[in-house]
């Protein structure tokens, strides 16, 4: 059995690399998708730990299951969150990899964005604005100038100006053109692409101040009381998902307008399956204002952690980086 660490998965899985395997894996579909939450209450004022798991399986092929950990109380000062994903043969049930789960998710995310972008957003795509600042906001921009290298800017805006700060000077020590957003409206309606990673529970877009042909790629809320964007953006935008499973029940910014009828599930356009196979073409005009939800889920997971086994297995080039 193959061990992968953090490190690894960057050396084994550049962007070009993950998203065309996720393309190929949406192409391939997968069987079964299942995920399940476990909780355990904090006593008196200690804050609930949970235990989630998400499993898929390709039958014949692969099947697998990501364990990840949020323990906000642990009592060591750790970091609340632990991910590890294992990874089994789909034919004879062989543990073939375990992979250590922190960069394999973060890139798997941004990757599933950026797929999403390679069929929504414009070509000529100039400017990106990142809404949130946080441990995914970095990867967001990796993956989204991968599939779209026409862009020229980079702006971020977060609540906290500081962490912004720091995120475009980490940026910049990498050649990217990155600049605080100091006002989220004006951002917003110099951007192209605009990538939303919050924690958000009231709206921070507002979709007024959408351009034409912009392109809105939501990723930060996993839960109905989340949400970072209004009813103005989804009624304007042609609106596209991941997984219908895992976004318009789950996540607040398609499940709170769809409850109120401000969207009718029909106005679904499609999801990355049905794009990967063409059964959708995606943007159709330069000026339609395309969204696409993020909401993740295990067979994902299970594309990512393929791929990343295939490349690791002793006698492939990608293999040699391991040493």
């Amino acid at each position: 059995m193959i061990l992968l660490h953090d490190e690894d998965i960057g050396k084994l899985l550049d962007w070009p690399t993950l998203v065309e395997a996720l393309r190929d894996g949406h192409k391939r579909g997968v069987d079964l998708v299942e995920r399940l939450l476990l909780s355990q209450a904090g006593e008196g004022v200690s804050p609930t730990n949970h235990l989630l798991i998400w499993s898929a399986w390709r039958f014949g092929a692969y099947c697998g299951a990501k364990l990840a950990s949020v323990f906000p109380g642990n009592r060591d000062g750790l970091s609340t969150n632990a991910t590890v994903f294992v990874l089994f043969d789909g034919g004879n049930g062989r543990p073939l990899a375990t992979i250590e789960g922190s960069e394999f998710t973060l890139r798997k995310t941004a990757a599933d964005s950026a797929l999403g972008a390679s069929y929504l957003a414009r070509k000529d795509a100039a400017s990106l604005l990142v809404i949130g600042a946080g441990a995914q906001a970095y990867w967001q921009v990796q993956a989204l100038r991968a599939v779209r290298p026409s862009i020229q800017e980079v702006r971020i805006w977060n609540r906290t100006p500081a962490k912004a700060e720091a995120l475009t000077e980490r940026l910049a020590r990498e050649g990217v053109a990155a600049k605080v957003a100091e006002d989220l409206a004006s951002a917003v309606a110099l951007s192209s692409i605009i990538s939303m990673v919050t924690s958000a529970e009231t709206p921070l877009l507002d979709g007024t101040k959408l351009l034409p042909g912009t392109h809105v790629d939501l990723v930060g809320s996993f839960t109905p009381a989340m949400r970072e964007t209004d009813d103005e953006t989804v009624r304007r935008a042609s609106l596209f998902v991941d997984t219908r499973r895992f976004t318009l029940e789950v996540t607040g910014d398609l499940a709170a307008p769809l409850a109120a009828g401000v969207i009718r599930e029909s106005d679904i356009r499609a999801d990355l399956f049905e794009l990967a196979r063409g059964a959708h073409p995606g943007r159709r005009s330069p000026r339609e204002i395309t969204l696409f939800k993020n909401g993740g889920g295990g067979h994902l997971d299970l594309m990512t952690a393929i791929a990343a086994y295939e490349r690791a297995r002793p006698g492939t080039a990608a293999s040699s980086a391991l040493v």
